[in-house]
């Protein structure tokens, strides 16, 4: 797991200067503290900050083809690196090192763009071809690994971060209005967005090639939703096992210390008890609490620890531990306001400290359907042969005049809608009369009215609601939400995190199953838990679930109230250059009066407050 940045221009006029490319790279020395190599030349300059994983003596990157015509910087891990080898030796191809970067350039020699296709793993590397000048960048199929590039002056600029990204020369850190409405609606910036205007994000399943002076993007892989009937039900359980241990497994593989997140869920418990077996030998596991029992799972987590007898670190996470936000802020590079950043940021250092590599169970709930707002949606679905004669209109007028912290409003609205009006009403932090009440007049014009990133999965109707749900969160908040927080949080530690649920070829399979083998009387992943029954117990398969979250409720009530009021009202308060201090205090008290639970809302204002502060926006 490594760090990647460069600048290529398109005709080598001696603006390229080496001391950029180290600058931008130092920037994200956390993501690679073992080493660093830098390649430039009149056209392109490349940097690489190094976390040694696989053959730790003789993978120091910049690395290079065997007549040094193509150049590669590498973040990320190919799984399937030893199976990939020997092909390519037996078709000639000379091996300096043991490691996978070399299988990337030996491939590119052979099929040019089209490698990827054969890649099995989290990635996102540059080749700089010093022959054709042409630079080729790539992020992996689900957006595990980020690339963030910028277009401008004859140049394209490219990293891992946007806080090296900053380091380049012509590229003003200017705050887009556009992006920031977004990230008050989703709690993220979605898809190629990025909240630097002119800056954008690579999106997953995507390569660019610069050449010439011109940047095109194509696509190489995407989800897609298609069931088949043409296994019975143990046939699919059967298949869906190999596949999640042949992914576990080829994520075994590392020359460093390795263990695995366990959370105490289904996901997590599930990796360890396949890695246990796999492993054939006492795994490390690492779980993450709560003082409040409500929010805590450590329990069940224990229970699987003791199980498979593994070696099991735990730490708890109370109120105090939020002092670390600003550093998180930072870490994160853009708005992000996913309140389990926190607990995800400390159960990486603790795992750091006994090892560098890291399994966890991210990514079941997106492929297996675990969320509750599946089920919910459904019910929204049923009810609405009974709400069509003027009940959803005078559902929709309640709450257009109820106050937002009464309990119901929430009901009220999402019963009013359907499509992708309803699942952002599930989903959102702030709907656009809210964001319309927090912006100011001169800047109100960049709300958007309608919950554009979902529409294009609802459109037309096509395909059961399952589907389509879970195609909205495999496209939108898993790339964005969840695995930024998986990527920013374990690299802060340098700590590289793998994620077995995710391998393209279990994704590829789940989302072929029927709807069916998924959520089954309001209770999903019934497939993957019948899977796992001779492996967990069975009070843990199905109980509720309890998700990742993390008390804030009480918190931003309780202890931590004046802290947040000082944030978000005192006098240094930037956020006021787009937001009306009014509105940002009717938030604040509408939390604090009780009944509905507007702590994420709080936590989405504070999120941005810090980073204007981190970032010095505003």
């Amino acid at each position: 797991m490594c760090g990647i940045c460069g600048l290529s221009f398109e005709s080598p006029d001696g603006a390229l200067d080496r001391k950029v490319i180290e600058i931008m790279t130092a920037a994200m020395s956390h993501r690679g503290p073992d080493g660093q190599g830098f390649y430039v030349d009149t056209h392109t300059g490349l940097g690489h900050r190094r976390l040694s994983i696989i053959d730790v003596e003789g993978g120091a990157q910049p690395m290079y083809n065997e007549d040094r015509s193509l150049v590669i910087v590498f973040n990320g891990e190919i799984y399937n690196y030893r199976e990939l080898t020997p092909g390519l030796v037996s078709r000639g191809h000379r091996f300096a090192t043991n490691c996978d970067t070399e299988v990337i350039l030996h491939l590119y020699e052979e099929m040019g763009p089209r490698c990827v296709e054969q890649l099995n793993g989290m990635f996102a590397f540059a080749i700089w071809d010093t022959q054709a000048r042409r630079l080729f960048l790539a992020r992996d199929r689900l957006g595990e690994k980020p690339l963030y590039y910028h277009v401008g002056n004859g140049r394209l600029a490219f990293a891992s971060e946007l806080k090296a990204l900053l380091k380049a020369p012509d590229i003003e850190p200017e705050v887009s209005l556009e992006a920031l409405d977004d990230y008050l609606a989703y709690g993220y910036v979605p898809d190629e967005g990025c909240i630097i205007q002119g800056v954008s994000k690579l999106p997953p399943g995507c390569t660019l090639t610069w050449e010439d002076g011109q940047a095109r993007l194509n696509r190489y892989w995407d989800v897609a939703f298609q069931s088949y009937e043409d296994l019975d039900e143990q046939e699919w359980m059967d298949e869906l096992e190999q596949r999640l241990r042949d992914s576990i497994r080829i994520r075994l593989r590392s020359d460093v210390p390795l263990g695995v997140f366990l959370s105490g869920g289904v996901d997590s418990s599930g990796v360890v008890a396949l890695a246990s077996q796999e492993a054939g030998r006492p795994i490390k596991t690492f779980s993450v609490g709560f003082e409040e029992a409500d929010y805590s799972e450590i329990e069940y987590a224990r229970r699987v620890a003791e199980r498979y007898k593994t070696e099991h670190q735990e730490i708890i996470v109370r109120d105090h531990d939020i002092a670390i936000l600003p550093e998180l802020a930072y870490a994160l590079d853009e708005p992000f306001a996913d309140p389990s950043a926190l607990p995800t940021y400390h159960v990486c250092r603790e795992a750091r400290r006994f090892v560098t590599v890291c399994l966890s169970g991210d990514g079941g709930d997106e492929v297996f359907a675990g969320y509750t707002r599946y089920a919910q949606a459904l019910r929204y679905q049923r009810m609405d042969r009974f709400t069509r004669l003027g009940a959803r209109q005078l559902c929709g007028l309640v709450a257009g005049v109820m106050p937002r912290h009464l309990p119901g409003s929430g009901f009220m609205g999402r019963v009013a809608v359907e499509g992708a009006p309803r699942w952002f009403a599930q989903n959102h932090k702030f709907h656009a009369r809210d964001r319309r009440e927090l912006f100011r007049p001169e800047v109100r014009a960049c709300v958007r009215e309608t919950p554009w990133l979902f529409e294009r999965f609802f459109d037309g109707g096509k395909g059961e609601l399952l589907s389509r749900l879970q195609h909205a969160d495999q496209k939108t908040y898993l790339p964005d939400d969840i695995l930024v927080k998986v990527d920013r949080m374990s690299m802060k530690n340098s700590l590289e995190l793998r994620v077995p649920f995710l391998d393209h070829t279990v994704v590829e399979f789940a989302n072929r199953a029927p709807g069916r083998y998924k959520l089954r009387h309001g209770t999903g992943k019934y497939l993957l838990k019948k899977m796992l029954a001779d492996y967990l117990p069975e009070d843990l398969l199905h109980r509720p679930k309890q998700g990742f979250g993390i008390p804030i409720r009480n918190w931003f009530r309780g202890t931590l109230n004046g802290f947040v009021r000082e944030m978000l009202t005192g006098r240094d308060v930037r956020l006021a250059a787009w937001l009306e201090p009014a509105a940002v205090e009717r938030v604040l008290k509408d939390h604090e009066r009780g009944g509905r639970d507007l702590s994420e809302r709080v936590w989405t204002l504070l999120m941005l407050e810090l980073w204007c502060r981190t970032f010095k926006a505003g």
